[in-house]
């Protein structure tokens, strides 16, 4: 191990389930062992993110410290700010040798007065001006989400400001791109030195999607002291398939022929690679498309790869039928018991569908169900 770091942070979504299958547990259980036994002077602090079990990542806190990692799965909770429980901070301060870490997971909602006092504790007794990080899992304003399929707008923001202050570094998870905000033009320099009251997205360590066309890497943080200056190295992670749109060329494929010659020429030429397609709005494929992807791809051994979720171009004439997916709340649907609500809700969905005639066929349905039920019941009642 070439580095020698105080600590190392992960800033949540170790997994992307909340109930990963043991293989996975196995892997990551391996992972920050082989971490620890190569730097056993270096702490580890891992957080839960929104797509972890909070629960699960908290219940193995206790085991893992042993080797000198710290696993962070529950919030607290802005009761704790007007509670007698006793040092209740101490769940969420690390206290290193070099400086302090205030590692938080994923957190619903604005917390700015119970970030202040953990960060105004640590104030208070670093007399030896100590670097100060804290860790959030959270989307701020102001990041570059290029790579998620997220709908600007209909995602919740924080303001930086609501996040408190003082702290040195405040490292970020979340979203996948490495940046630090407000300084977006140099998100991928190798080294660039900020004076203190970073707040920095490291991304994430591999490409998660085809969409993330930027290189992904790990961010080497050194703070001379608190106040001073925030010094961010980004090593280069090498990415372990490349990851294609078919037609490479930017054009679409016209026909569901042309769309697996493409595949099967890619397998042939490459071998190796992440692929997604391009296809034609017009383009009509059969229902077994996909499985004839995967057909395609299957004697490679995996190390061709294929994102079912198709790029359609081209939009539709104006007198044709063009379909609108509806949106629902959950709520709404839960409570939805006759089916003709739902097609009502949908109709413009279902062209040429005679409404009418359809709640007919229900009625008639709902009779014979009704029938059948009480026959049911008066066979019950006839036996012995």
């Amino acid at each position: 191990m070439e580095e020698r770091p105080d600590a190392l942070l992960v800033s949540g979504d170790i997994f992307d389930i909340q109930h990963p299958s043991a293989s996975t547990k196995k892997m990551f259980n391996e992972f920050f062992v082989n971490l620890h036994q190569a730097c056993p002077s270096m702490h580890i602090v891992i957080t839960a993110g929104n797509h972890d079990s909070a629960s699960r990542i908290q219940a193995d806190n206790s085991i893992w410290k042993l080797a000198n990692t710290h696993l962070i799965g529950n919030a607290p909770s802005s009761d704790l700010l007007n509670s007698d429980t006793p040092n209740w901070m101490d769940n969420y301060i690390i206290r290193l040798d070099n400086g302090y870490i205030i590692a938080l997971p994923y957190m619903i909602g604005e917390h700015e007065e119970l970030l202040q006092r953990l960060l105004d504790t640590i104030t208070k007794e670093n007399t030896y001006a100590k670097p100060v990080i804290m860790m959030g899992h959270l989307v701020v304003t102001g990041m570059d989400p290029i790579g998620h399929n997220l709908e600007i707008g209909k995602i919740r923001t924080q303001d930086t400001h609501t996040l408190g202050s003082g702290y040195d570094y405040l490292a970020l998870g979340h979203i996948h791109k490495p940046q630090t905000i407000g300084h977006q033009e140099d998100c991928m320099k190798e080294c660039v030195t900020y004076p203190s009251g970073i707040i920095r997205y490291s991304g994430s360590a591999l490409h998660v999607s085809c969409d993330e066309q930027y290189p992904h890497t790990i961010s080497m943080v050194t703070i001379d002291r608190h106040g001073g200056d925030v010094t961010i190295q980004q090593l280069r992670i090498d990415e372990l398939r490349h990851f294609y749109t078919l037609p490479t060329d930017g054009s679409s494929y016209q026909s569901e022929e042309e769309a697996l010659e493409g595949v099967n020429d890619f397998c042939k030429e490459h071998g190796r690679g992440y692929i997604r397609l391009q296809i034609d709005y017009h383009t009509a494929l059969s229902a077994n498309f996909t499985q004839q992807v995967y057909s395609l791809i299957a004697p490679y051994n995996d190390e061709v790869r294929y994102n079912a979720k198709i790029i359609w171009t081209g939009v539709p004439d104006k007198n044709e039928h063009t379909l609108q997916k509806p949106a629902f709340e959950v709520a709404e649907l839960q409570q939805m018991t006759n089916p003709i609500n739902f097609i009502e809700k949908t109709l413009d969905q279902y062209p040429g569908l005679d409404l009418e005639e359809l709640r007919s066929a229900f009625e008639e349905v709902k009779t014979e169900i009704q029938k059948m039920d009480e026959e049911r019941k008066g066979k019950v009642k006839r036996q012995p």
